[in-house]
């Protein structure tokens, strides 16, 4: 749902190869290896556009006090401005911010707009808070413990006790107010140990008689035109002592898995970087086929579509799933480290993982939810669509009704960042579906790096909220006109 970048200590390590093949300058077909139909070729109903109301501003804004749809309009206005987002990145990132009173005057500032918009609040309190007020308006929360990544045990140590935290204030909520939990395994997995887990099982799909004495059961993680460039040599074993690392990530996931079980709170996994993510896709699966049973997926994985291989492995991993009798959940997304992940293929002289275009993208994401609401709508799969893309939207609404909505409703999640594409959160949920928004809470030292992303990776996302701006814009002329006639 987010743009976000590849730390540098990673990006350094690699450099241009001489050996491998040249970037090609024709781009390569984007045909997948397993060609799944494309459900999405009619357009959107009119009885679908007609359902979510989206021209409707006053009906879909009800549920906001005044004071918080100026808020929101006067946010989402300046985060458009680019000038702005640049001089209120230079500030969070300056010196400035070390210490004293100018530290002081910016973390209010910030407090106030940015994190007030974009946060569900500093502390569990605060995020029940805002989740109180969200699920009074018809919508869930996804709540989002806002750390980043943990370098050590003790670290890593923390981090699970926040999620487990996390937990248990979900379950003293309002019932179905919190639809998921939500995990970054790189916060409760060394992200050292993450990259070598995801070499070795990049060198295992290369050489299959490679043998992992560690690994458990798991599901397909690679398809046949997944990357595989990131490993360019046969990597050592696990050291004992990293073996001793991954038994204790390995036992902070069962203990989360458990928790989330306990309480009947699905745990959704987030992804990263094509550096960790296979490492990351392990983890989820092996958890996916101890957990979920029935037709309640406990553990939901995350596939990012702009990448290529996006289809190929999520038809993969659904099938191989299907065999043993596992239901699925998972959460579509379009992707979130756009240009490093391009630079980082450049790097190793190799075609990008990113889809050509965009709409290559577009079409992606629309053809992989469509392809999991039939299965949603005909087995105990469970799917999250995680769209601001009001045409997404429209076409899973139109599928969903062509599938009978009584058959997916229970099992289909919509999603949005909290504080952007209000108006889509609002009409799809006076469309008679459930949706969330995605609600990071912490001190706002530990979000900041959130909200650096939400200003500066996602400022091309948030230059095109015009169509909420002038829905805001709107709504606002009319109750300023119905209080002065």
């Amino acid at each position: 749902m987010a743009t976000r970048v590849i730390p540098p200590r990673i990006l350094k390590k690699f450099r241009y190869n001489t050996a491998t093949k040249p970037l090609n300058t024709v781009h390569p077909s984007l045909t997948p290896a397993i060609a799944p139909p494309a459900f999405f070729e009619k357009p959107p109903s009119v009885a679908a556009e007609a359902a979510l109301g989206m021209e409707d501003a006053e009906r879909l804004f009800a549920s906001v006090s005044t004071g918080r749809l100026l808020r929101s309009a006067a946010v989402l206005h300046a985060t458009a401005v680019g000038p702005m987002v640049d001089l209120g990145m230079w500030v969070m990132k300056s010196p400035l911010l070390q210490s004293g009173l100018p530290r002081d005057l910016v973390m209010s500032a910030t407090r106030e707009t940015f994190f007030s918009h974009f946060c569900a609040g500093e502390d569990a309190a605060g995020a029940s808070k805002s989740i109180r007020v969200l699920n009074d308006a018809g919508l869930r929360s996804m709540l989002v413990y806002g750390v980043e990544d943990a370098h050590d045990n003790e670290g890593c140590d923390q981090n699970l006790n926040g999620f487990l935290h996390t937990v248990t204030v979900s379950k003293s909520l309002p019932p179905s107010s919190v639809s998921f939990v939500i995990v970054k395994i790189t916060a409760i997995c060394p992200m050292a140990l993450l990259e070598r887990l995801s070499d070795l099982l990049r060198w295992q799909q290369k050489d299959p008689s490679f043998v992992l004495p560690w690994k458990q059961d798991s599901l397909p993680i690679f398809a046949e035109t997944s990357p595989l460039y990131h490993t360019q040599k046969r990597p050592e074993p696990l050291t004992p002592e990293e073996e001793s690392d991954l038994q204790l990530a390995n036992q902070r996931l069962l203990q989360l898995c458990q928790k989330c079980e306990e309480a009947n709170i699905p745990l959704l996994v987030d992804a990263e970087h094509t550096t960790v993510q296979p490492a990351i896709d392990y983890f989820t699966y092996a958890a996916s086929i101890k957990h979920n049973q029935a037709s309640n997926p406990i553990v939901f994985g995350t596939i990012q579509t702009y990448l290529k291989d996006a289809k190929d492995r999520l038809l993969l991993t659904t099938k191989a799933a299907e065999k043993m009798g596992v239901p699925m959940g998972f959460k579509l997304v379009r992707g979130a480290y756009m240009s490093t992940e391009s630079k980082l293929a450049q790097s190793f002289g190799q075609a990008s993982p990113i889809h050509n275009t965009i709409q290559d993208t577009h079409n992606c994401f629309n053809d992989c939810a469509s392809f999991m609401l039939e299965k949603v709508a005909n087995g105990p799969d469970s799917l999250v669509l995680a769209t601001h893309n009001i045409e997404s939207g429209k076409l899973a609404v139109a599928k969903a009704h062509e599938l009978g909505v009584g058959k997916v409703k229970h099992k289909l999640e919509f999603a949005q960042l909290y504080g952007m594409s209000e108006a889509l959160s609002y009409g799809l949920s006076n469309a008679g579906f459930q949706v969330s928004k995605y609600m990071p809470f912490g001190p706002v030292e530990m979000v900041m790096p959130y909200l650096l992303r939400r200003a500066e990776e996602n400022r091309g996302l948030l230059a095109a909220s015009g169509f909420d701006r002038q829905l805001m814009r709107k709504e606002l002329g009319r109750r300023l006109k119905a209080a002065v006639f």
